[in-house]
């Protein structure tokens, strides 16, 4: 029987692993040697090799340097997943920066969050997202904004279409003439040396900032080093048994998440995988056509991903018969997703478990034998996890008993961005605690019953329900705003919100979705609005939710659907 504390049971896979001393960026080089021609990225039909990729990160970085980057300086990346994500990811790390993700889906109150909190020096934004970074640049610190375009690494016929029937009429282009400190991204690695000025980075520097709620609905950045981004997509390498230089991935997850970021960016490089880049993964055709053209092996994503693949009207038209191993995270995976989607494609589909702050996986079911339906999984090499008791914070509980779920390894963050009270909030002893409730069995398989209290998670992006009443509580005819997260068939979760109007003030369901689509991004967005007299409160006036969330609950468990 595994100890309270435990490491990997995996039979194939070792507990323990040899922690490499070289960085991220340094693998690139490595694999631009040993694979020049094999392909890093497919992006509508483009092939960038590895030599080819590793070169445009060499002139990002030193153009970077130009700009007067230097180590430590932030770098934001707004972009969705496409070539430039990638060599400005590779770029800012190799130019010894921090990069800073941003969600393509925030708004420009978002995003202004994110670039004030991070400090970001320069910022990296697709064109068509420019209007919004504009809008709030000069209350920023940002420096420098380089600008790209989806269509610039399209091949020559789709470019041309794209210029003509897409870009005039939605807007996408974008008059930088006269823009101080603001350049396109190919003039940017045109003019910049072919190779940076070396800089010192050490392992244990930080690499990225992945911004998550953590223990509250204000976002903050998970400091992740370059040592754990590396240990991350070593653990992926190991636990998945890649074959170096023959996998390829169907990048669906966007490089934005952290989900998305190891399992198909890190994770692809490192094991000099061509990346199969998809732009909105709510373009599901192109995931399959994608999948199909180039034999994807490798397909991470989340539940409600799979289980639209398996519902497109024109499914097996496709062969899917490639994919070998599929991760999911982000949201329970149920047994008959999971058996849909192992049906169509032959491969497995295995439940895993992460967070911001881990970087972000540390646990996933194995892919080459056993397993267990409705489990996180085991955990991953280096990965020490435990179940301490939530009535007085340290007791180690054993097998079959439920509580929060601990976990200690090597790709476990510094800490949350200038938060030291938040910092200490969560790591305690080189533990993270990770909020959830959680249990595990006899076997060392751990199970989780419930996220983080208030948590919603809708399609696999965690929502605070803090964010969404503070735009509420904006509105000057909301009195009171509790938002909470109800069950969905198909998103896991979606965003109710229960308002009490001030005293004479008309309000409809359509005008509070309406205030909300113009102030967050659309997946934080209330689906359905009750109005209530009132909201159920605790003895000092604490708006309990779970009164809210039971009804929907309990509406669930008898087979009804959710009232909304």
């Amino acid at each position: 029987m595994p100890r309270p504390w435990t490491r990997c049971y995996e039979p194939h896979v070792p507990a323990a692993l040899e922690l490499p001393s070289t960085l991220l960026s340094d693998r690139l080089v490595e694999n631009s040697r040993s694979f020049p021609k094999r392909a890093a990225t497919i992006f509508f039909g483009t092939r960038l090799t590895y030599r080819a990729l590793n070169e445009a990160v060499d002139r990002f970085a030193a153009g970077l340097q130009q700009l007067g980057v230097v180590t430590g300086d932030r770098v934001a990346l707004h972009m969705p997943n496409c070539p430039q994500y990638a060599i400005a990811y590779y770029g800012a790390l190799r130019a010894g920066a921090i990069a800073v993700p941003c969600n393509p889906l925030y708004v420009a109150r978002e995003l202004q969050h994110q670039l004030i909190d991070s400090g970001a020096k320069v910022a990296v934004v697709l064109s068509s997202f420019y209007n919004t970074l504009q809008s709030v640049r000069a209350s920023t610190p940002l420096e420098h904004v380089i600008v790209a375009n989806i269509k610039d690494y399209f091949p020559l016929h789709l470019k041309a279409a794209f210029t003509l029937l897409r870009e005039r009429k939605e807007g996408h282009q974008v008059d930088l003439r006269g823009e101080p400190r603001t350049l396109r991204f190919p003039e940017l690695l045109a003019r910049a040396p072919r190779r940076p000025q070396p800089v010192r980075v050490a392992p244990e520097d930080s690499a990225c900032l992945l911004y998550t709620g953590g223990t509250t609905g204000t976002p903050k950045g998970a400091e992740l080093t370059h040592r754990n981004l590396l240990v991350n997509a070593l653990q992926c390498h190991v636990w998945f048994k890649t074959n170096i230089g023959n996998e390829v991935i169907t990048c669906a997850l966007p490089f934005s998440h952290g989900y998305g970021m190891t399992t198909c960016l890190n994770y692809g490089v490192f094991a000099a995988s061509t990346l199969l880049l998809i732009p909105n993964p709510r373009e599901l055709k192109q995931v399959l056509e994608t999948t199909h053209k180039y034999r994807a092996t490798f397909l991470p994503g989340v539940p409600t991903l799979f289980l639209a693949l398996s519902n497109y009207e024109d499914v097996a038209r496709y062969d899917l018969s490639s994919v070998r191993a599929c991760i999911s995270g982000g949201a329970t995976l149920s047994r008959q997703i999971k058996e849909r989607f192992e049906a169509l494609t032959g491969g497995k589909v295995v439940e895993g478990y992460g967070l911001s702050e881990a970087s972000p996986v540390t646990h996933a079911n194995p892919v080459h034998g056993g397993g267990v339906v409705g489990a996180i999984g085991l955990p991953w090499p280096e990965v020490d996890c435990k179940i301490v008791s939530t009535e007085d914070g340290t007791t180690e509980l054993g097998p079959g008993e439920r509580g929060e779920l601990w976990i200690r390894g090597p790709q476990v963050m510094k800490g949350y961005w200038k938060q030291p009270d938040e910092t200490d909030t969560v790591l305690c002893d080189g533990w993270l605690r990770t909020g959830d409730i959680a249990s595990m069995d006899e076997q060392g398989y751990f199970v989780l019953h419930a996220r983080k209290k208030d948590l919603i998670i809708a399609g696999g992006y965690k929502i605070y329900p803090g964010e969404i009443e503070e735009t509420l509580f904006q509105h000057p005819h909301v009195y009171e705003a509790a938002a909470v997260g109800v069950p969905h068939p198909y998103r896991g979760e979606t965003v109710k919100v229960f308002i009490v109007p001030k005293e004479g003030a008309a309000l409809s369901e359509q005008e509070i979705i309406g205030w909300c689509k113009e102030r967050l991004a659309k997946y934080k967005v209330p689906t359905a609005v009750e109005f209530r007299p009132e909201l159920p409160k605790s003895a000092v006036g604490k708006v309990l939710r779970r009164k809210l969330v039971e009804p929907a609950s309990a509406a669930r468990a008898l087979g009804a659907p959710p009232a909304c």
